[in-house]
C-alpha cells in the first residue's frame, strides 16, 4: 500500500488547525460566559453555562477553584478531561453529547447531581468503577446509553452506587434494593435471610456448593400417639416442636347415629324398653 510522505504532515497540519480552532471555541465561550455574570476573578465564579456551543472540548476548568454549577449537555463532546481540581462542584449536566468515556470523574468527590443520558457510554464497568469514589451522588442518570441494553443493568448500578436515591428519573425502592443483594451477594442475602429467620449463620455458606438437606425427623420410641399427658425430654428441641405438632394434628367428628333415634310412630307406640339415641365419634390423623 502506497502513501504520499508529503500527505503525512499535511493530515497533522489540518488536525492541529481544528484542535487549536476547537479549543478557541472552548475558550471563547468561556470568557463570554465570565463577561455575561460580571465575574472578575476566578474565585468569584460558582456556576458557567456552555450548553449549546456546539463544543467538541472544553478548556480545562481547574482555575475555578469554587465551581459548584456546571452546565454543559447538548453539546459534542466526546471525553471529560476538563475537571481534575473542581472538588467543589456538585452539580454536573452533560446530558445530550457524544461522550463515550468518563474518566476523570472521580475526580470531583461532591457531586450530588450527574446527568449522563443521551450519550455513547459502552463499558459498565468501566463507567461504575469511575462512579464508586463519588459518596455524595444521590442523582444519577445514565438512560439513552448502550449500556442501558446489559440485562440487570438497573439493579448492577444499585448494587455498585448504594447511595444513588433517584436512577433514570426513578426513586429506587426498597424492593430493588432486596432484589440487589439477592442476585449480586449470595452471602450477604444468606445471613439477612438467616438472621430473619432467627437461624444460625453458617459463614462457610458458598452458594455453588451443593444443597444440605435437612436430616429427617423421627419420633422417640416411647412417644404415644394422642397421649396429652406425655412428658417425654427430648435432646433436640426441633424433635419435641414436631411431636407437639403431631398432637395437635388429631381430628375429632361427632355426629347423632340416627339408626337409634326412635321414629314418630315408636314414639307415639311408647314401647317399653328403647334405647336412647346413641353419638358417633369419628377421630382423623
Amino acid at each position: 500500500m502506497s502513501w504520499d510522505p508529503i500527505s503525512v504532515p499535511r493530515a497533522f497540519r489540518c488536525w492541529s488547525l481544528r484542535r487549536a480552532s476547537e479549543t478557541q471555541s472552548s475558550r471563547r465561550a468561556v470568557e463570554d460566559q465570565l463577561k455575561i455574570c460580571g465575574h472578575k476573578r476566578d474565585d468569584d465564579v460558582f456556576e458557567l453555562f456552555l450548553s449549546k456551543k456546539e463544543l467538541t472540548e472544553v478548556i480545562d476548568l481547574s482555575r475555578f477553584k469554587k465551581l459548584k454549577y456546571l452546565w454543559l449537555h447538548h453539546n459534542k463532546l466526546h471525553g471529560i478531561t476538563f475537571l481534575t481540581r473542581n472538588y467543589c462542584l456538585t452539580e454536573l449536566y452533560l446530558n445530550n453529547n457524544a461522550i463515550f468515556e468518563i474518566e476523570g470523574l472521580h475526580y470531583l468527590p461532591s457531586l450530588h447531581i450527574l446527568l449522563l443520558h443521551h450519550n455513547e457510554l459502552t463499558n459498565l464497568d468501566a463507567t461504575v468503577k469511575e462512579l464508586k469514589g463519588m459518596l455524595n451522588l444521590k442523582i444519577l442518570s445514565l438512560y439513552q446509553n448502550p449500556l442501558c441494553q446489559y440485562n440487570l443493568y438497573r439493579l448492577y448500578i444499585i448494587y455498585h452506587l448504594p447511595g444513588v436515591a433517584l436512577l433514570d428519573r426513578k426513586q429506587v425502592t426498597e424492593k430493588e434494593r432486596r432484589s440487589m443483594i439477592t442476585i449480586f451477594n449470595h452471602k450477604k442475602a444468606h445471613i439477612v435471610q438467616s438472621i430473619a429467620f432467627g437461624g444460625k449463620v453458617d459463614a462457610s455458606w458458598d452458594p455453588k456448593s451443593p444443597f444440605k438437606q435437612k436430616p429427617a425427623q423421627r419420633v422417640p420410641a416411647d412417644f404415644a400417639f394422642a397421649n396429652n399427658v406425655d412428658k417425654t425430654v427430648f435432646d433436640d428441641p426441633e424433635d419435641a416442636v414436631f411431636v407437639r405438632s403431631m398432637k395437635r394434628s388429631v381430628m375429632t367428628f361427632s355426629s347423632m347415629n340416627w339408626d337409634t333415634v326412635p321414629t314418630r310412630e315408636e314414639r307415639y307406640l311408647e314401647e317399653e324398653g328403647t334405647e336412647p339415641a346413641q353419638m358417633l365419634t369419628v377421630t382423623l390423623r
